[in-house]
């Protein structure tokens, strides 16, 4: 693979809601849903296809990389405050494009409403 090849592709660790953790490569630029549900993992319904009206691609950031991700929308904010398993490390992945600087991010499928 060439390096740029290499600099256009971000590895994800995806624990599953069977409590299963795969690790995932994905295209920089997607968002981490596009790659989640890419990669065959179904647990992520995603309903709205990812225009943050839905939270149903909700996942638990491992708090090592909260600070590397994008500020949370009040959009996005408001929807998760609908969800019973919010957390602090709680995002919707549709809402979090892939860059170089999340290659390793950990992530937890959040249990469906």
């Amino acid at each position: 693979m060439t390096e740029a090849a290499q600099q256009a592709t971000i590895q994800l660790h995806v624990q599953d809601l069977a409590g299963d953790t795969r690790v995932i490569e994905g295209t920089i630029g997607n968002s981490l849903m596009e790659i989640i549900r890419s990669s065959g993992i179904d647990d992520i319904p995603a309903f709205c296809g990812g225009c943050c009206s839905c939270a149903s691609c909700h996942v638990h950031v491992d708090p090592a990389f909260a600070a590397m991700l994008p500020t949370m929308s009040q959009d996005e904010d408001d929807l998760l405050d609908s969800s019973a398993h919010r957390s602090t490390g709680s995002r919707l992945s549709c809402q979090i494009p892939a860059s170089a600087a999340l290659s390793g991010i950990r992530l937890t499928i959040a249990p469906q409403e």
